[in-house]
């Protein structure tokens, strides 16, 4: 071989061998955006469930107990003639300030089978009437079914959501589906709704905002104490379409707004809203 065609190869060779490792370092990820999605998603439609919790024990008239407002803007309208039965929370057309720090408005509409709210056996549809949360658009529907309680005497229900959020005017939609049994732990035989937490497993699927798939696991439960804001314990891994796994953990069960993304054996912080 001739000097200047080894001195071609080796240059050939150089460059293909430095578009490889360009590519590897263009696609080194480190995006965590999709898990504060994934985050978005599980706040979003366990507090509308909470809600409905709440208002599942109210009369027509009567004030929510724990996300109420200044100037009290969430309606309560709660047929229990119709079958089946039908609750409507109205928190109006304009953004109104709830005692969990999130704005709220639109309506949240919540039909139901048995006599009452909270009878064993009962199954509830959740939807959604332009409701807004931290101006934020959601949509979808959520399926609970009330299992009665478990072998320890804890009740627990089966939950089936298939869940469409927009954080942003113009932005892409973001498909959140989840399958949860939600455990009541704690507080069941109390009134009082601080002490009451829930333990909540399961798995589901979604697309973000970017348009990537994903699936998610929870590999240690989550737990959802009432008396806090944000959940406080538990883990998911998520796994996007032809991504690396992501580890999201919630913490110790601390009352706090930090959680941890471990990626590639990277630990990266995200706030939870």
């Amino acid at each position: 071989m001739s000097m200047k065609k080894n001195i071609a190869t080796v240059l050939l060779t150089s460059l293909v061998t430095l578009s490889i490792f360009s590519a590897c370092v263009r696609e080194r990820d480190t995006d965590v955006d999709i898990v504060k999605e994934e985050v978005l998603g599980e706040m979003i439609y366990d507090n509308t469930l909470s809600i409905v919790d709440d208002a599942g024990t109210k009369s027509t008239g009567e004030l929510l107990a724990n996300y109420k407002m200044a100037g009290y803007c969430a309606d309560i309208i709660h047929d229990t003639f119709s079958n089946p039965r039908k609750i409507i929370i109205d928190f109006g057309v304009s953004n109104c300030l709830c005692n969990d720090g999130r704005i709220r408005r639109g309506k949240i509409i919540a039909e139901y089978t048995g006599g009452k709210y909270t009878d064993t056996t009962s199954s509830t549809l959740i939807q959604f009437d332009n409701y807004f949360l931290n101006d934020m658009y959601v949509t979808g529907t959520m399926k609970i079914a009330n299992m009665g309680h478990n072998v320890v005497g804890q009740k627990y229900f089966e939950i089936e959501t298939e869940g469409k959020f927009i954080k942003l005017i113009g932005e892409d939609t973001v498909y959140w589906n989840a399958s949860r049994t939600r455990t009541w732990i704690q507080g069941e035989n109390t009134p009082m709704w601080g002490d009451d937490i829930y333990k909540l497993e399961g798995k589901g699927n979604g697309k973000n905002a970017n348009k990537q798939y994903y699936s998610m696991n929870i590999t240690d439960p989550l737990i959802r104490d009432l008396s806090c804001r944000y959940i406080t314990k538990g883990i998911i891994e998520m796994q996007p379409q032809g991504k690396t796994l992501r580890t999201l953990d919630y913490g110790d069960g601390s009352c706090d707004n930090d959680a941890t993304v471990v990626l590639d054996k990277k630990a990266f912080h995200i706030e939870l809203r």
